[in-house]
């Protein structure tokens, strides 16, 4: 596992970016995993900025989202394919047909999970997962207790997680209970895992998924033993940390020397 600590969020959004347009500059055929959330915005920002403004072409990509609530409408702005739709895709010359996600207004969401678990194995593997982290240590929406194992499937949000994500919603009661999500066990197929967190609300969870033991308890832990993982911190996230960098930073940051690389 790599670590990199940056000077805030908009360097993390560029470190983050650069990953993408290692494998989208090339022009062929390329598959991105796209995380919602607060964290990925400012590296959103930066592909829709290279995009317009060095005219990096994501006409070869095809796209799979993490997760997907259950229980909203099609179209309701929090939906997460609007969400990255607004934030991203709609921005980009990425075919619309290429972003895939859950289907979360199926009426079987249980075989909805299985149809996309399927897709993602045909098309698979994803070139560069982006990922976030909940508060309570999750990646998706593996919450806590998740197996690493885990492949898509229906999962309950936590009621930490409800409130976290209660922000986006005009009130708390109107935040989905349940969600399609992809597993551990779907993401870690994943050619690259690059995971962006920023603010200080984000440092336990950090900490313990980089320094902890790897347990269910914090799902994300488990990218501890991927052979291809890169955590891109602010300084407020790595500030739980033992031993992290500090001091002088380089514009593309430095690794956090008690990184555990390729730990089981």
């Amino acid at each position: 596992m790599d670590v990199l600590v940056l000077p805030g969020p908009d360097a993390c959004g560029r470190a983050v970016a650069d990953a993408v347009t290692a494998v989208v500059a090339p022009g062929g055929p390329v598959t991105l995993g796209l995380a919602t959330g607060s964290s990925p915005l400012p590296a959103y920002r930066e592909l829709v900025r290279r995009h317009r403004a060095d005219g990096l072409s994501f006409a070869a990509a095809q796209a799979f989202l993490l997760d997907e609530y259950l229980g909203l409408p099609a179209g309701h702005p929090q939906t997460y394919r609007q969400v990255i739709r607004r934030e991203l895709t709609g921005h980009l010359d990425i075919d619309p047909d290429a972003v895939h996600g859950p289907d979360g207004t199926a009426p079987d969401p249980e075989r909805a999970a299985a149809r996309y678990e399927q897709l993602l194995a045909r098309s698979g593997p994803v070139d560069v997962q982006i990922l976030g982290i909940g508060t309570n240590g999750h990646i998706g929406f593996n919450e806590p207790g998740t197996p690493p194992s885990s492949l898509t499937r229906v999962a309950t949000l936590t009621a930490r997680t409800r409130a976290d994500n209660a922000r986006f919603f005009d009130r708390p009661a109107d935040v989905p209970h349940r969600v399609i999500t992809q597993g551990l066990g779907t993401i870690r197929r994943a050619r690259h895992l690059v995971l962006v967190a920023t603010g200080a609300g984000k440092a336990a969870a950090v900490a313990a998924a980089v320094q902890g033991p790897v347990t269910p308890d914090v799902p994300a832990s488990v990218l501890q033993a991927h052979p291809h993982c890169t955590l891109v911190l602010d300084d407020a996230a790595a500030g739980g940390l033992h031993g992290a960098v500090t001091g002088d930073r380089h514009p593309a940051g430095l690794p956090w020397s008690g990184a555990r690389k390729g730990h089981r």
